[in-house]
């Protein structure tokens, strides 16, 4: 798939969602929580079936240990500075 393609489904999207902004779709969460899901479950099948990728687990296993532990501390800590200025704010 070319960048295009993924650029035009990004488009049109777009398009369909400023198109359909007044229109309730219930489901619609669902479904994108089932794709997201569903990407991940592929990814996953896809690095566990690449020996390059398990045989070097034992290399980078820390690294990438440290590296999430750090991108999930910074996304709580961002998290949590949004909620209270949103709660100041709202306060005010």
């Amino acid at each position: 798939m070319s960048k295009f393609s993924v650029i035009a489904f990004m488009a049109v999207g777009i398009l369909l969602g400023y198109l359909f902004r007044g229109v309730k779709i219930t489901w619609l969460q669902k479904l994108i929580t089932f794709l997201i899901w569903s990407l991940l479950f592929l990814l996953g099948v896809e690095a566990g079936s690449d020996e390059s990728v398990i045989n070097s687990l034992p290399t980078i296993g820390m690294e990438a240990v440290i590296i999430t532990a750090a991108a999930v501390l910074g996304s709580v800590i961002c998290a949590k500075l949004l909620w209270n200025y949103l709660k100041r704010e709202k306060n005010k």
